[in-house]
């Protein structure tokens, strides 16, 4: 099969980071396997997947990602992709902007989107309904990250027979690493892998670190368009001596060893890739209760309720304050990771396509 991927750009963060570790199992299957941004903004991802050989596109090139608005939704790119949506058996197409401009391009290859959320802001604009199920119809497959996402989807346009559900994934052996003996330490790192986007409640976590003692540290990992905002209030709650910003790094895996616990506070997600591998790391996973998080990390890792920075105080301290404890969740947490191994997602979307194309002859 020949295949091409689409994206907004190669930021950090779930759909991007799923493009990067996936793109190239998919090519190592045999398919020839490429990639088109709307926006090329040079990237750690970008770098990465070019140096594993995956083609890229670009319909422009921005030059940071803080522009991301003004270079992605560029309406001429609905002209610009033409030359790019050709000589494909399937376009799969990832973010909202993405999904919509493909769909107006009146492409006849078979059409696959994966729909990354349980919630963004045009469900709560009436209007926009009607171009969301239009826009939706002229997918041949609309694959759903959790069942969280597609209940979500379905209640959202009603059911369809072009929804289906195939769970994200990571590459598990890459973040294996023994769960850690914290009962002779002083100093603990809690650690926040995401996008610095809306979706994400990186406020909560800060209020949650200031109500934590002195040997408590921070470090918020990532990029995107709220990092200003973010570093500002930072400040405000005078919070700079324990809070880093180390920007996006493409060595998470050691980023998760050298933390103590992980935490992933958000406004609504519909799986969180960073959550299940800081669980493969063997790092305690503490999460918002809200969307997909409920179901990745719930009985396994510790969950508190959504902007409750003084039950995620609590629960960060208790975990460090109880070796047993700690080491008790990081060992469920690391169990269930297992589940979410990103070669079963990859062979699951090779079958999915098999069927569409199946079909089409």
């Amino acid at each position: 099969m020949r295949i091409l991927h689409v994206i907004t750009m190669l930021d950090i963060g779930g759909a991007e980071h799923l493009l990067v570790d996936i793109l190239p199992l998919i090519r190592d299957a045999g398919h020839d396997v490429e990639l088109l941004l709307f926006n090329g903004v040079d990237t750690p991802f970008k770098k990465e997947l070019e140096d594993k050989g995956i083609k890229i596109h670009e319909l422009s090139h921005g030059k940071d990602v803080k522009n991301y608005y003004k270079e992605v939704y560029d309406p001429f790119h609905i002209i610009r992709l033409r030359k790019y949506l050709h000589g494909y058996d399937i376009i799969h197409t990832h973010n909202f902007i993405c999904q919509l401009y493909v769909a107006l391009s009146n492409t006849s290859t078979p059409l696959v989107t994966t729909e990354h959320s349980t919630n963004n802001r045009r469900r709560s604009m009436k209007w926009f309904k009607k171009i969301d199920q239009w826009m939706y119809s002229r997918y041949s497959a609309v694959i759903c990250i959790a069942d969280e996402t597609r209940t979500s989807l379905e209640t959202y346009i009603g059911k369809r027979d072009n929804i289906y559900t195939i769970n994200n994934g990571i590459n598990i052996k890459r973040f294996l690493r023994p769960v850690k003996d914290i009962s002779k330490q002083h100093v603990f790192d809690v650690t926040m892998v995401a996008a610095l986007r809306t979706e994400k409640d990186h406020e909560t976590l800060i209020k949650a670190m200031k109500r934590l003692p002195e040997n408590y540290r921070l470090r918020i990992v990532g990029d995107g368009v709220k990092v200003n905002e973010l570093k500002a209030f930072t400040e405000q709650m005078s919070m700079n001596s324990r809070v880093i910003f180390t920007g996006p790094r493409l060595d998470i895996p050691d980023v998760w060893e050298q933390s103590d616990v992980a935490v992933l506070s958000s406004h609504w997600e519909s799986f969180g890739l960073a959550a299940v591998e800081a669980m493969a790391a063997g790092r305690p996973m503490i999460a918002s209760d809200v969307g997909g998080l409920h179901d990745v990390v719930g009985g396994a890792g510790l969950l508190f309720r959504h902007g409750d920075e003084k039950e995620l105080a609590t629960k960060i301290q208790w975990l460090c304050e109880h070796p047993d404890e700690y080491r008790e969740v990081a060992k469920r947490c690391q169990e269930r990771a297992q589940q979410y191994d990103i070669s079963i997602m990859a062979e699951n979307y090779l079958r999915l396509y098999d069927t569409i194309l199946s079909f089409k002859c």
